[in-house]
């Protein structure tokens, strides 16, 4: 789209008839006769013959190269089509628990149970998916915390490893602790304001660090943790003689200290029993850190250069008319 960017320079245009009327009116009132003797008055005559053979020629020029100019100073310039720009989000590190407990089928859905690992993977593929724009990285724990996916802005390789990872991978304990210092660490030298840590787990820090002081380096580095505990409160379960009871498959879950976490690093703390809890959890979590809008760029390319080049151009071919037309009169009047 071509948009004029000074439009009210247009208003010039009109500039050179308004002082070709004003000089007119004033030569108007000058002596007819300016040349006292005949045959200056002849020649003078034979001059404008000349002139008027071409008047039209130079007078179109001229108005092309007016009109040229008062176009560049217009500044013409084409519009493009809307770009969208990449914009820098989150660097967003995804801590999920993979020690054996992830193995529980106490995630209930539509009357049947799965697993907590199953659960887990279906709901944040889902929230990685929405997360465009943010730097995505995924640390797996258990025994100890490993760093299975560094920051990217490939979503669909944290999703791919999230669903590869298999409960025990990393031993049987939970080291908690040791998973946010892991994210400490890759966090700290990031741009303030987008360190962000999501840490899952259905269990109590049994390895490592303690997981509180890991929250105080961690709220020191600028990093919010929001906490995650997994696990239903209840399940009826078949005893050895066929006799079913209720069980808490979630008493080993520390609540204590995945509050003290998030309240220490400005995150909050969620409580997810069954899978839809943990979708409105992730959909919270989208809220609170929420994906940058997308922004769009219109690229601009300015085009003054060609109606200059064009009064350039005209320029010469109206110089060139008058050394003719100079030339014309010197031979006219040398054979005259």
């Amino acid at each position: 789209m071509l948009e004029w960017l000074w439009p009210l320079s247009f208003l010039l245009l009109p500039l050179p008839a308004l002082i070709w009327l004003i000089d007119h009116r004033g030569s108007s009132s000058k002596p007819a006769l300016r040349y006292p003797l005949f045959q200056q008055l002849v020649r003078a005559q034979n001059q404008s013959v000349v002139k008027n053979s071409r008047r039209w020629l130079r007078v179109l020029c001229a108005s092309l190269i007016w009109c040229a100019l008062v176009a560049g100073l217009a500044r013409p310039t084409w519009i493009g089509e809307p770009v969208p720009v990449p914009q820098a989000g989150r660097d967003l590190l995804l801590a999920v628990d993979i020690s054996q407990s992830m193995r529980e089928n106490d995630m209930q859905v539509r009357g049947s149970y799965v697993s907590r690992v199953e659960a887990v993977k279906a709901v944040v593929s889902d929230f990685v998916q929405r997360r465009e724009g943010d730097r995505l990285g995924l640390i797996l724990f258990g025994q100890q915390g490993y760093l299975q996916t560094p920051l990217t802005f490939d979503r669909d390789t944290v999703e791919t490893q999230l669903l590869e990872a298999q409960p025990g991978f990393a031993g049987n304990a939970t080291a908690i602790g040791d998973a946010i210092g892991l994210a400490v660490k890759r966090l700290r030298d990031r741009p303030t304001e987008s360190r962000v840590v999501i840490l899952l787990t259905d269990g109590a820090n049994t390895a490592g660090t303690n997981p509180v002081d890991g929250a105080n380096v961690a709220a020191e580095a600028g990093i919010r943790i929001h906490t995650v505990g997994v696990g239903a409160d209840s399940k009826v379960v078949s005893g050895f003689f066929g006799q079913q009871r209720q069980v808490n498959p979630s008493a080993d879950l520390d609540e204590a200290t995945l509050v003290s976490i998030a309240e220490i690093t400005g995150g909050q703390y969620f409580r997810a029993r069954d899978p839809e809890e943990l979708q409105n959890i992730y959909r919270l979590i989208d809220q609170l850190e929420p994906v940058p809008e997308d922004v769009t760029f219109r690229p601009q390319k300015s085009l003054f250069h060609w109606p200059l080049s064009g009064a350039i151009g005209l320029s010469i071919l109206w110089a060139l008319l008058a050394v003719f037309s100079s030339w014309s009169l010197a031979l006219r009047t040398r054979f005259s």
